[in-house]
């Protein structure tokens, strides 16, 4: 590492749980960034599990404050709230503050800060690794009520925190092309934005020696589910039972909405519940005896706006671990898989393909064990976050070489195949 250390405030909408942005994104990037010699705390405000409040600790050698929550009061709570990580924030003195999501308190915190004059204020970076607005998070809904996940004042304000945010910070990273050009296309300049994709984190290990097969075969799908309507993942192993009739799927994951409910509901009707094990959320050390025992993993995603700006974790996870994986190329999922070297690309909504690309790989053992084999060495290597950090580094530093070395092979990789 050039230059000297860096002392990083982290802030972030909310804590280390339930949600996932602030523990797979932010505290493996800190982990990384302490590893080579700079200072990183993570500020939080832990709402949604304020049982953290005012709890400290070190991980990895990041400091992980949760800061005291305020009275519970209409409107000034998310005011208060701001302050206190703004003051806590500028209290440690930092050379940077790394804002993670342009929106809500992260926002907030944000848009207090730019008060300060430029002279007194820290380097201000901003994180996106979701499009919040049109088309976006704003636009999620329950499937089964309709009921959307915002209220049109939320919306409303989500989507202006989102532009004002991209728009006002000294540089922004972003967990995707498709989040790349967006802010590019909000007169962004390109110096000032950072393509930084998600890392993969240790854990599902990739088991030593051949992966054995399972008999009957198991196709895994590890999902949140609404990334793609899951009468679509029915419909293919429908496809696929009509030549490998004990082929058995296994769904990790819970539902957004509870999507998992009308989809155990819909297999029972099409006679297909014999054939699905439904296993639900698991913890994370569950994780590599699951992946060990799957035959291939399949990875449904629909072509929207919300997917394309999306880097999804749990494909690292799968690839990372030496899983066969056939998914729809969309995204971010175009820039991770190499097709044929590293994983199994389909055209998105073609369900004939995808079909035919999982019956492919099941006739061929060879195949999916050079294609898990490669899919852990590459994923390991491109997407380790002490590699990665180094594009965090220049985000931080203002450096914009011609093209960082990070950026252009993982840019390479995914245009290969």
């Amino acid at each position: 590492m050039g230059g000297d250390p860096i002392r990083v405030v982290m802030i972030g909408p909310f804590g280390l749980r339930p949600r996932g942005t602030m523990a797979v994104r932010a505290l493996p990037m800190a982990r990384a960034l302490v590893a080579r010699g700079h200072t990183v705390t993570l500020l939080l405000p832990p709402w949604q599990n304020p049982e953290d409040a005012g709890q400290s600790w070190e991980d990895g050698g990041v400091r992980v404050e949760n800061i005291h929550l305020p009275p519970r009061a209409p409107l000034m709570f998310h005011l208060w709230t701001a302050r206190r990580l703004a003051a806590r924030a500028l209290a440690l003195k930092p050379d940077v503050i790394h804002l993670f999501k342009p929106k809500a308190y992260s926002g907030l915190t944000h848009f207090l800060l730019t008060l300060l004059p430029r002279s007194r204020r820290p380097r201000l970076v901003v994180d996106s690794d979701d499009w919040e607005g049109p088309g976006g998070w704003n636009d999620v809904a329950d499937p089964l009520s309709g009921r959307p996940l915002y209220t049109p004042a939320q919306r409303r304000f989500f989507a202006w925190q989102e532009r004002w945010g991209l728009t006002h910070a000294d540089a922004v990273t972003v967990a995707s092309r498709t989040l790349e050009s967006l802010v590019w296309a909000m007169g962004v300049s390109p110096e000032r934005v950072f393509y930084l994709p998600n890392g993969w984190l240790p854990g599902a290990e990739f088991p030593s020696g051949p992966r054995a097969d399972a008999d009957p075969p198991v196709i895994l799908l590890y999902t949140r589910f609404f990334e793609f309507p899951p009468a679509r993942v029915l419909s293919l192993l429908r496809r696929v039972r009509e030549q490998f009739p004990q082929v058995r799927l296994r769904v990790v994951g819970k539902g957004l909405f509870g999507e998992e409910t009308p989809f155990l509901e819909e297999a029972r009707r099409a006679g297909l519940a014999e054939a699905v094990e439904y296993i639900g959320w698991v913890e994370p050390n569950r994780l590599p005896d699951i992946f060990a025992r799957a035959t291939l993993a399949i990875y449904p995603f629909d072509d929207t706006l919300i997917n394309r700006t999306k880097c999804p974790v749990k494909l690292l996870d799968l690839l990372g671990a030496g899983v066969p994986v056939v998914a729809e190329a969309v995204g971010e999922i175009r820039e991770t898989i190499r097709h044929g070297e590293t994983g199994w690309l389909v055209s998105p909504g073609d369900e004939t393909a995808f079909a035919h690309a999982v019956l492919y790989l099941l006739e061929e053992p060879a195949l999916r064990r050079r294609l898990g084999a490669r899919a852990a060495q590459d994923i390991r290597e491109r997407r380790s976050w002490d590699r990665l950090a180094e594009v965090v580094e220049a985000a931080y530093q203002g450096l914009r070489h011609q093209r960082h070395p990070v950026t252009s092979q993982v840019a390479a990789s995914g245009r290969d195949g």
